[in-house]
């Protein structure tokens, strides 16, 4: 513990952002570094628990809580303090191969089972972890390390979301050949196509894949296994195959109208629009822009949010997110009590920005959209809501009850719907004869990620369901150490 006074002297100091109205014009990363000297203020903050929660990755409630890849956030949070940067390097990526996507992109649960965090905004870990890679790409510390002895075993990882680099990364270091396929045509998976570029920029994911690349891993795009690549010739060539596709099958909303044109998936939306932008700026015009439309956002969560930034850089005409629950408040309810995930109001940068352009928050709360209506054309034209009330039950089931009288109408030309994702693509899980849960999710237990065809194991949020991005790089590496071990007999892969 560097500072034991450092929680008392230090106030809590997220990452610096740009001006939510200027950023709204280009398509640049929303945050700024944070100086040395402050993040090393933030770093004294911490204070090296008995018990750091931060790390434990535990699931409570069904919410996370704590780091789930075990990040030793004490030690490194001491080492920034104390200037030792490469070290706290060492720490980082230790337990996590891309602590930049998680310092971008993750929602920090490991703030939310800080201890400083019961009575006190807690450290700013996600800041100090950003800050620490960041350093050691810019001291040039972060170098590809290829394997010294190659066991001649071939593995292939399907999908190159953070599930798929991160088993691939593992499986490359004990020494295996290891291919990725993945069907678009830039390697990431969500991380490239799911996540604008302003959150977390494509030339911090492709920095990373070059450096998989240098260490000897062999990236193969534009290929779907099933399609464009025989599952017989899968098989046949390699040893090992761990299924990282992710859960693609969009989230319906099954209500009067949603077939008329201009009802999207928000994924789509969002894939299209990054494709355009890395292809040609968006000259090429091959995206769906919100430029002059009336857009609602339906869906509260982070897609939702990624939708609203994305809209308001394409210039729309007005925008509202619909979250189908009650505002939260600002502080914890009795029933979410630390280490839980805290369950509170929150503003994100979409949301920021959206209030910069049109003078108030987008967000409409406790609304449920009834029908969409068309013009003449096939073409939306309006949704139509109803307020509702939320009731818990003793068994945990939520259910909603509509409010008489609470109907409302509301103009909209592009309709944006971030409301997840069901589970992964069965097509290609039926081809290959695996197992499925009654969620649809390949069925292979947590811990061995073995499914029930010989030599294939499966990770991420096609075993999980829909997750968050630090829990796919936690089965990734776990799945890649227990297919170590198939193809060995033992292993060393942590």
């Amino acid at each position: 513990m560097g500072k034991p006074t450092g929680f008392m002297e230090y106030e809590r100091e997220p990452r610096p952002e740009r001006d939510p109205l200027n950023r709204t014009k280009d398509w640049e990363e929303y945050t700024l570094p944070m100086p040395e000297e402050e993040v090393k203020e933030q770093g004294a903050r911490c204070m090296d628990c008995g018990v750091p929660t931060c790390q434990t990755g535990a699931m409570i409630d069904g919410m996370t809580s704590g780091c789930p890849v075990y990040h030793l956030i004490p030690e490194w949070n001491d080492l920034v303090y104390q200037e030792q940067w490469q070290e706290a390097l060492k720490r980082e990526h230790q337990m996590n191969n891309f602590p930049e996507f998680t310092g971008m992109a993750c929602p920090a649960p490991c703030e939310g089972a800080c201890v400083l965090g019961i009575n006190e905004p807690p450290v700013a870990i996600r800041t100090i972890e950003l800050s620490i890679i960041e350093k050691g790409f810019a001291e040039g510390w972060v170098k590809p390390e290829p394997p010294s002895v190659r066991t001649g075993k071939r593995a292939a990882v399907v999908g190159s979301g953070p599930a798929g680099l991160a088993c691939a990364a593992q499986l490359n270091k004990a020494g295996h050949y290891v291919t990725v396929f993945e069907r678009d045509d830039r390697v990431g998976g969500l991380l490239t196509y799911g996540i604008p570029d302003m959150k977390l920029p494509y030339r911090v994911v492709k920095r990373r894949v070059n450096l998989l690349k240098e260490e000897g891993i062999t990236f193969v795009t534009n290929t779907e296994v099933g399609q464009d690549y025989p599952l017989e010739k899968l098989q046949k060539e390699f040893d090992a195959v761990v299924l990282c596709g992710g859960a693609t099958q969009h989230r319906d909303l099954e209500v009067e109208g949603r077939e008329l044109t201009g009802v999207h998936y928000a994924m789509d939306f969002l894939h299209q629009n990054t494709k355009s932008l890395l292809d040609s700026r968006h000259e090429d015009g091959q995206f769906l822009n919100a430029e002059g439309k009336d857009v609602i956002v339906i869906g509260g969560g982070d897609t939702g949010t990624d939708c609203l930034a994305t809209s308001v850089r394409h210039q729309c005409k007005s925008l509202t997110q619909f979250d189908i629950y009650p505002k939260k408040g600002d502080v914890r309810e009795e029933d979410n009590p630390w280490p839980q995930w805290p369950i509170i109001h929150r503003v994100e940068y979409g949301q920021k920005e959206a209030t910069a352009v049109f003078g108030e928050d987008p967000r409409a709360y406790a609304v449920m959209t009834t029908k969409f209506v068309g013009d003449e054309n096939g073409h939306v034209k309006e949704v139509h809501t109803i307020n509702v009330e939320t009731h818990t039950n003793d068994k945990g089931q939520r259910t909603k009850k509509e409010i008489p009288g609470t109907e409302k109408v509301w103009p909209a030309q592009l309709v944006l719907l971030a409301i997840g994702f069901n589970g992964p693509e069965q097509g290609f899980l039926k081809q290959l004869g695996v197992e499925t849960d009654k969620r649809s999710n390949v069925k292979a237990d947590y811990g061995t990620f073995t499914t029930n065809v010989e030599g294939i194991f499966a990770a991420g949020d096609v075993r999980r369901g829909q997750s968050l991005i630090v829990w796919a790089i936690n089965e990734g590496r776990a799945a890649a150490r227990e297919c170590d071990r198939y193809l060995m007999g033992e292993t060393e892969l942590p």
